[in-house]
Formats: C-alpha cells, sequence, structure tokens
C-alpha cells in the first residue's frame, strides 16, 4: 500500500461515514445498531465561556466527535492524496500538511456545531408558563361565556379558550392578561386593571 492509497483510503472513509450521517440526519435513515466507543475522549465543552464553554445548561460537547473524526478524515485523506500524486512532496511533508487540513475541518465542524448548541436556548419552565401571559382576544367573549385569546409562549404563537375571570364580555382585539389556566380555558382579565 503506497501513500496515496493510504489517503484516498481515509478520504473515502470520512466522506462515506459523512454522507451516512447526512443522510441519517436529513432522510431519517435508521441504522440497526447502534455505535458508542467503549471508553471516553476528548475535551468538553463546558460551563466557563469560548471554545470550551459557554454552553447553558450543562451540555457537553467533545472535541473528539463522530462528526469532527469524519471531517478529519476527509480532509486528511483528500489533501494527502492530492499532495502526494501532484506536489510531489517528501512523505514528511505531504503526512504534516495532510494532518494540519484535517486538524483545521474537524475545528471549523466543531465550531459549528457549538454554534448551533449555542443557537438553541435551553428549557425553562417559566417559559412555558401560561398564567401571566399577554394576549389579545380574537372571538369576543360574551358576558359569562367563552372567547378566544391568541398569546405566545416560548416563543410560538398559541391560542386558546378564553373566559373574562369576573364574568364580564371582552371585545375582540383586547388585551388581557391570563390569570389562570384550567382545563383547557383561559381566565383572563383586561391588562389595564391587572395593571392597577
Amino acid at each position: 500500500m503506497t501513500w496515496s492509497d493510504f489517503y484516498l483510503f481515509c478520504f473515502i472513509v470520512g466522506f462515506a461515514l459523512s454522507l451516512v450521517s447526512f443522510f441519517a440526519g436529513a432522510v431519517h435513515i435508521h441504522l440497526p445498531f447502534k455505535m458508542h466507543l467503549p471508553f471516553h475522549v476528548g475535551h468538553h465543552v463546558g460551563a466557563g465561556g469560548g471554545w470550551r464553554g459557554g454552553l447553558r445548561g450543562g451540555v457537553h460537547l467533545s472535541w473528539f466527535n463522530a462528526s469532527t473524526a469524519m471531517a478529519f478524515l476527509a480532509w486528511f485523506g483528500g489533501t494527502g492524496y492530492l499532495l502526494t500524486r501532484h506536489a510531489h512532496l517528501v512523505a514528511l511533508a505531504s503526512l504534516s500538511i495532510s494532518t494540519l487540513a484535517g486538524a483545521v475541518a474537524g475545528a471549523v465542524v466543531f465550531k459549528f456545531m457549538v454554534k448551533l448548541m449555542h443557537s438553541d436556548p435551553p428549557l425553562k419552565s417559566e417559559d412555558y408558563r401560561i398564567e401571566g401571559s399577554v394576549g389579545t382576544i380574537s372571538m369576543p367573549i360574551r358576558e359569562n361565556g367563552t372567547g378566544e385569546i391568541i398569546f405566545s409562549l416560548a416563543g410560538a404563537r398559541r391560542c386558546a379558550g378564553a373566559r373574562c375571570d369576573d364574568g364580564k364580555p371582552l371585545e375582540k382585539g383586547a388585551e388581557v392578561v391570563i390569570e389562570r389556566y384550567e382545563k383547557g380555558i383561559a381566565y383572563v382579565k383586561r391588562w389595564e386593571e391587572f395593571t392597577r
């Protein structure tokens, strides 16, 4: 086996596993087995900030994970193959440049994954509490009757059946606060009354 064969093999394995990973995530292909390493390796992104942290909620991401390994293999193999075939460098120089290219590709993938994890805020119970939410009446509430309210909860627009807490009618478009939520019905009060 020559150096170019070794690099080509690394490129094919890295690229093929990247494709399998992409299609497994994008098209939801499920493999009949799960692969796990029997040991734990790599550094973690913790609560400190920067490359080693900043993820909320104790989420950890290892520097050595499947995505970074596949990126390293593909770029290491591809760069090494091109260098041995076309640049005619000494084997040690090709190995060094290929390793650097693979490490840079792995670091770029790792940084991208960290950014994705930063963009998803952690789930907090108070974000999903309906009581105290401000909304607008979308279907008028008649006296002692039921209407409908539209409000925002955890960044999503929601609607629910609504009743006025004191039984008074409320017109469409009135701004209200949800005081309590029972059996799918939001009991509301006018915003002006709530702020007094």
